[in-house]
């Protein structure tokens, strides 16, 4: 079950929140990247961040430089992860929508410095977008390690919110000549795009022609 805190707790549509654990890891496993949320010289700053998950860790990763990993190591973030399913076209503009699937984790992230759960925590980065490209790669030296940063951020306090379905016209709009129903939204992997440079004779590692 989802913790629930004041900062959690939803607000609007309860019914469209979910305090199922299994929701949480759906919508952070099948996504690609987050939105880190901190505060920079008094100042709210929300960047996109690769992330990946280990059990009940969230981790996230960036240059050593970057001002929002500086931050968010030394006080309390806000990460998201939003996917959109579809357009929700009703019969009156008010009552328009999108079909999502969302997640907002609260806390006050650290910065991991032993290196065996830094590289780790790249790791799950890594699989996160590609799996199976970690095993394939060189891994990072000690100078590619010592120049990112790596926060890790507790699931414990998180909430779900998610809309699916057909939309919710007012009764009387029933009635109205007007087409209703949802646009889905697909998301699918184009085609292998060798880079220019590459060495002939490489073929498309199998982990990256069989993804789907």
């Amino acid at each position: 079950m989802l913790s629930t805190t004041a900062r959690t707790r939803l607000g609007r549509e309860k019914h469209r929140g979910s305090s199922d654990r299994n929701d949480l890891y759906e919508v952070l496993d099948t996504g690609l990247f987050c939105h880190l949320g901190v505060v920079v010289d008094g100042h709210p700053m929300v960047v996109p961040t690769g992330y990946g998950r280990i059990g009940e860790t969230l981790y996230l990763h960036g240059s050593t430089g970057a001002r929002s990993l500086r931050a968010g190591s030394d006080g309390e973030v806000c990460v998201t992860v939003t996917h959109v399913d579809g357009i929700v076209l009703a019969r009156s503009i008010f009552n328009h929508s999108v079909n999502y699937r969302s997640a907002i984790i609260y806390g006050r992230a650290r910065l991991v410095t032993d290196e065996e759960e830094q590289l780790a925590a790249l790791r799950a980065l890594s699989e996160q977008l590609a799996p199976g490209q970690w095993d394939y790669v060189r891994r990072p030296t000690r100078k590619e390690l010592a120049a990112t940063a790596v926060l890790a951020l507790s699931l414990e306090e998180a909430s779900v919110k998610m809309r699916r379905g057909a939309p919710n016209d007012d009764e009387a709009d029933y009635a109205l000549p007007v087409w209703a129903g949802v646009l889905p939204i697909v998301t699918k992997w184009g085609e292998p795009q060798p880079d220019p440079a590459l060495s002939e004779g490489i073929d498309i590692p199998v982990h990256i022609s069989r993804r789907e």
